[in-house]
C-alpha cells in the first residue's frame, strides 16, 4: 500500500483533518483490541510493561484522568 501524498492532506480544512485523525485513531484501538501488534522495539516494550508493574504495584499512584484535564486547563 502506498502512502497518502501527505501534501494533500494538509491542504484539507482543519475539521476535516481531525475528523481523519480520529478515523485512524479509531482503526488503532480497533486493531489493538483486535489483538494486533504495535511496532514497539525491545527497549519500548520494556519500559511499557515497567509501567505496568509499577502500576499494578500502586495504582493509587495515578492521576485521574479529570484531575489532569483540570490541570491542563488550568496551565498548571
Amino acid at each position: 500500500m502506498s502512502a497518502p501524498d501527505l501534501q494533500r492532506l494538509r491542504e484539507l480544512d482543519l475539521e476535516t483533518r481531525l475528523a481523519l485523525v480520529q478515523e485512524l485513531w479509531n482503526s488503532i484501538v480497533e486493531d489493538a483490541s483486535a489483538g494486533a501488534q504495535l511496532p514497539l522495539d525491545d527497549s519500548e516494550r520494556e519500559l511499557l510493561e515497567q509501567r505496568l508493574r509499577e502500576d499494578d504495584e500502586d495504582p493509587d499512584a495515578a492521576v485521574p484522568w479529570d484531575e489532569v484535564k483540570a490541570q491542563l486547563r488550568r496551565g498548571s
